[in-house]
């Protein structure tokens, strides 16, 4: 018996979006696009769940202030005191912007992200969809990047304001300028608000939007990208895979009712996929989230009682020739193992989820 060859792709293929493309579906880009916001914001609220206590240990590491001894010295410390002081309330403190910040990003980016493959694919690549073939029109890796990259800065001019207040919740309000340890004195999301548009204006809530700019477009193309790579290598494994036993044995199990070997990844593998997405995220532009982190928490503890600084604000770029200076790499990274270690199964599931709502709903 001859053995089924399958179809092995030239390249790196948008796994996701052929996936999500075969469902039957005679719905419109309006229905689409209120999908992405459900199932995209679902996920994200999930996500957020899992990984806010280490997200709320990596903003107190970022935060502690230069030319002073460390609060902390390091995460298992960080974690240590912090649930001392206010045990498990006080590691998920803030979580309300978080929430909200979480649903608005996952499902802007898995939005933008489509959108933006549907804009290049009716204008850059418009002729392989005229070839006749009939078949989804796959954008190359450099095209997947680009996508990621625009879906990333879109999402950032939402994020800011969100994780402006995220951060100065998650920060004690004495940490700014002491070390004897976490007071959490930090008032509610309603009044960080008033005291931001009291004393910087509309604009002071997109403070460190450079940051967060940076971040989401570099980390943004990684996410996508990483994970379309992953799965396009999966699909590879598991095709040689089937034509592997194909050669030895039956392969009934393996046979779709079209007669091609079903070379979609798995769950197992498409959490893996997803964690691989999460630490390429976080690890490659980290430094601009631990800038960011810097310039949104710096005088907690006057934007509550009145005490308005009247030195002129630092730049994004000074924050970071500062930082540098006094903390090197070490200090432009701090934290970041704990980020990576989070944003694993937390973007495992994210991804997870949300294709999963995907193709059954």
């Amino acid at each position: 018996m001859d053995a089924v060859k399958p179809q092995m792709p030239g390249g790196i293929e948008n796994q996701m979006a052929v996936e999500l493309a075969d469902f039957p579906s005679t719905t419109s880009h309006g229905v689409e696009a209120l999908k992405d916001v459900i199932y995209g914001s679902t996920a994200g609220i999930a996500g957020k769940f899992i990984e806010y206590p280490f997200d709320t240990v990596k903003v107190r590491l970022q935060s502690q202030p230069a030319g002073l001894p460390l609060l902390y010295k390091g995460p298992i410390d960080c974690f240590r005191q912090s649930f001392q002081a206010a045990g498990i309330n006080g590691l998920y403190r803030g979580i309300s912007a978080p929430l909200v910040g979480a649903a608005l990003e996952t499902s802007s980016l898995f939005f933008s992200y489509r959108v933006t493959q549907d804009f290049l694919k009716s204008t850059l690549y418009a002729s392989e969809s005229d070839d006749g073939s009939g078949a989804a029109v796959e954008l190359p890796q450099s095209a997947l990047l680009l996508c990621g990259a625009a879906s990333g800065a879109f999402t950032s001019l939402l994020l800011t304001p969100v994780e402006l207040i995220k951060c100065k919740m998650q920060v004690p309000a004495g940490s700014s300028g002491s070390s004897t340890g976490p007071t959490y004195k930090t008032p509610g999301p309603a009044s960080l608000i008033a005291a931001v548009f009291r004393h910087e204006g509309l604009l002071g809530f997109w403070r460190g939007q450079m940051g967060t700019l940076i971040r989401e477009t570099g980390g943004s193309a990684a996410w996508f990208g990483s994970y379309e790579a992953m799965l396009a290598f999966f699909k590879k494994y598991n095709a040689s895979k089937a034509a592997a036993a194909a050669g030895a044995a039956s392969i009934d199990a393996s046979v779709t009712t079209a007669g091609t070997i079903d070379t979609a990844p798995v769950v197992h593998q498409r959490l893996l996929a997803g964690a691989v997405a999460g630490i390429s995220y976080n690890f490659i532009f980290y430094p601009a989230d631990t800038i960011k982190s810097r310039m949104q928490t710096e005088n907690i503890s006057h934007a509550v009682v009145g005490d308005e600084a009247r030195r002129p604000r630092p730049t994004f770029w000074a924050v970071g020739r500062a930082l540098w200076k006094q903390q090197g790499l070490a200090g432009l990274y701090r934290g970041c193992g704990i980020t990576c270690a989070r944003s694993a199964p937390s973007s495992a599931f994210i991804f997870t989820i949300y294709e999963a709502l995907r193709r059954y709903f």
